[in-house]
């Protein structure tokens, strides 16, 4: 059996035309899946065109988290000041990772932000799918032959 990891993605990715895409999004795949499940996260689908995923940040601040979107992918990073040996507290357990992370979420078309929220260690990106009219399914009215 063959598993992702062994694969040889740059040959397969000289020998296929028009493909650029998609081998770019399996390899950003496979590299976010390598984080180590930190910080762990929710998606929760609020009615058909919401949704919101929750990640458990306990310790960060406002000042330590950043979201961006660019084009379909929303990106979630976080960063702990670095904290000077004197200011160190001395732990008998630290069991709270403070440690620096970054997650990628894949946006579906015509998905954007709408607001973002951080209450009791848990941040909130709120999210809402607004498709056009125009690309939305329609009914076709089928009619039979005329009767003359």
């Amino acid at each position: 059996m063959t598993r992702l990891h062994t694969l040889d993605l740059p040959s397969l990715h000289r020998a296929s035309i028009g493909f650029d895409r998609l081998f770019n999004e399996l390899d950003r795949s496979f590299t976010n899946s390598q984080s180590q499940g930190y910080p762990p996260y929710n998606i929760l689908q609020i009615n058909e065109d919401e949704f919101m995923i929750s990640l458990a940040v306990a310790g960060f601040t406002m000042d330590n988290l950043d979201i961006t979107k660019d084009r379909n992918v929303l990106t979630i990073e976080g960063a702990m000041p670095k904290v000077s040996d004197e200011k160190t507290p001395n732990y008998i357990h630290k069991g709270i990772a403070e440690r620096n992370f970054r997650r990628e979420f894949r946006l579906a078309e015509h998905v954007d932000i709408v607001g973002a929220s951080l209450e009791l260690g848990m941040l909130n990106v709120h999210l809402h799918r607004d498709v056009p009219a125009e690309l939305q399914p329609r009914k076709i009215a089928i009619t039979g032959p005329a009767n003359k």
